[in-house]
């Protein structure tokens, strides 16, 4: 009988082989599994731009206020720092048997709330403040669909959300893949990928992000309305401390120069 001989290298041929076959699986399976990372992102908004914070004084105002308030600004005040006209502020923001000095306030009563989604939607004033703006700019762009949610979808920020997709009619609906990048991983990563077939929003990847950009950098405003004002002075200030060091200095040296 005779013994078949296995040399070093065939088994190095055999070994190449099949990481070749791997690694082309592995390319396979990360190709299949590419999608959005919406956990990283951040919204680099720019409080200071005034255009940008009256278009997400707009949005809020036409997706958001039905159902979360702003109970701590005013509508006057809002249009007072944003530079809105009264007429565009009637016309645009200010709810029906509201007035301008009121609060913003949301129609949606806390036990209306409770009622249709278990829980009533909170008070967005200072979202943007305990959470941080890139916090709400990744929830607001991480709905995907999900059938075994009673709303429909789900959110990789906040999984379980009892938020339904209130801006799906601009960005359609986001599918997602669950996929394990590596072997033997336990669980499944969740990624979200193509907008689901049939369901088309207005706007397309790009108009959807700046639209939520605008939203994101409006709420940090409303945490904090003074907060662009604190800032440049902020820089007046440094440089006073500065010019009034370099006067300190002088004195000092003029008060000890004969001080041997």
């Amino acid at each position: 009988m005779m013994r078949s001989k296995f040399s070093p290298l065939a088994a190095l041929m055999l070994i190449a082989i099949v990481g070749i076959n791997f690694a082309e699986a592995s390319t396979e399976a990360a190709a299949q599994c590419r999608g959005l990372d919406v956990k990283h992102q951040q919204v680099n908004n720019d409080i200071g731009n005034t255009a940008s914070l009256q278009r997400g004084a707009r949005n809020f105002m036409s997706y958001c206020v039905t159902c979360h308030s702003l109970k701590y600004n005013r509508y006057s005040r809002i249009a007072k720092d944003l530079g809105i006209p009264d007429a565009e502020l009637d016309k645009f923001l200010v709810l029906p048997n509201v007035k301008k000095t009121d609060y913003v306030t949301a129609p949606l009563s806390a036990s209306d709330g409770e009622a249709w989604f278990g829980k009533a939607p909170p008070d967005l004033s200072l979202i943007a403040r305990s959470r941080g703006p890139d916090y709400v700019y990744q929830y607001l762009t991480s709905f995907y669909a999900d059938a075994g949610s009673v709303t429909g979808v789900n959110n990789l920020v906040l999984p379980g959300t009892a938020m339904p997709h209130v801006l799906s009619s601009l960005q359609g609906v986001p599918d997602a893949l669950r996929c394990n990048l590596a072997a033997g991983q336990p669980g499944a990563t969740i990624v979200i990928s193509e907008l689901v077939p049939g369901v088309v929003g207005q706007l397309d990847s790009e108009q959807y992000i700046g639209f939520v950009r605008d939203t994101v950098n409006f709420l940090d405003y409303a945490g904090e309305p003074t907060k662009a004002l604190r800032t440049s002075l902020g820089v007046w200030v440094i440089l006073f401390l500065l010019v009034f060091t370099g006067f300190a200095y002088l004195l000092k040296q003029e008060y000890w120069r004969d001080v041997k």
